[in-house]
């Protein structure tokens, strides 16, 4: 096997034809489909399905795209902490953020990545804590914000922001008489519009309620936050976010949860498993500094 091969196999397994893929590499599809079932002799084992209307991964192929993605994106790590060696930071990063962080900070971010790095690319995914961390283990992503990390020896992680968490409900012209505040033990007491498990935030907030012997009542489960919110303001529960989330919009109204605080941890997370290049290690420190500063919830609500 080498390299040349597992990035013919990359390609055409993620873009589902030979003909694609060629295109791509701006290689003859012949030679590409050679390199393939090259690939495959050796590897004594079928990679593709191959149909007319293009190709799937096999089982095997399914395993061997993983690694490939991994194995692909720590050589050019290497190339591109050869290359900062010479001056500023340069290459491509990718960073993980969760949707609602995204909306906030993805052009902040990339505003000052430009600025301070001109030399280098990057690239910003979203997606649940979940999905966020199985792609940081697989290489997908060099650096990701997650909320409510799990400790684990395989991934180092520093906490960046406490978000004191809200109970979102539809707003009224009644407001101004409901408490400002909304005590934990009240929470059973709101049918919840919450993501199903194992949704970073379903998990936080369950377990700091089970602590206190209180069992959340769910009326849905919703794994997106624009959809939770709407449902919010169309009357059919409540939900538990930060106050962000909701971004300024009149038709919610947001009450902080206390006795005691309610609050979600957002942490920078990296592989300990990869060495960081410099150029991570300087988006890093900028992520530090950024997101406080973006995600920091007002003085009142």
């Amino acid at each position: 096997m080498n390299l040349k091969q597992l990035e013919y196999f990359v390609h055409v397994a993620e873009l589902g034809s030979f003909t694609r893929a060629a295109t791509l590499l701006s290689i003859a599809q012949p030679a590409l489909s050679r390199q393939v079932r090259l690939l495959e002799v050796e590897l004594r084992q079928n990679l593709l399905y191959r149909n007319g209307r293009g190709v799937s991964p096999t089982e095997a192929g399914k395993r061997l795209l993983a690694h490939g993605r991994g194995i692909l994106e720590q050589v050019n790590r290497a190339r591109q902490g050869l290359a900062e060696i010479q001056g500023a930071p340069v290459g491509h990063l990718v960073v993980g953020l969760p949707p609602t962080v995204g909306r906030m900070l993805t052009s902040t971010l990339v505003k000052a990545f430009s600025a301070r790095f001109p030399k280098a690319t990057l690239g910003v995914v979203e997606g649940l804590t979940v999905y966020l961390l199985e792609w940081l283990a697989i290489g997908r992503v060099d650096i990701t914000l997650v909320y409510n990390p799990v400790p684990s020896l395989l991934v180092e992680t520093i906490p960046v922001v406490d978000e004191p968490l809200y109970l979102i409900s539809r707003g009224d012209r009644e407001r101004r008489k409901k408490p400002r505040s909304v005590p934990m033990s009240a929470l059973p007491e709101h049918p919840l519009i919450i993501p199903s498990r194992p949704h970073a935030m379903r998990m936080h907030v369950e377990t700091q309620m089970a602590n206190l012997g209180l069992k959340m009542k769910v009326a849905w489960e919703i794994d997106g936050v624009s959809a939770i919110l709407d449902l919010v303001r169309d009357g059919h529960g409540h939900a538990i976010l930060p106050i962000h989330a909701i971004g300024g919009r009149e038709d919610l109204e947001a009450r902080p949860i206390v006795k005691p605080r309610l609050a979600s941890v957002l942490a920078l997370a990296t592989s300990a498993q990869r060495p960081l290049t410099p150029l991570a290690r300087a988006v890093m420190a900028l992520l530090r500094e950024l997101a406080p500063a973006t995600l920091r919830p007002p003085a009142r609500v």
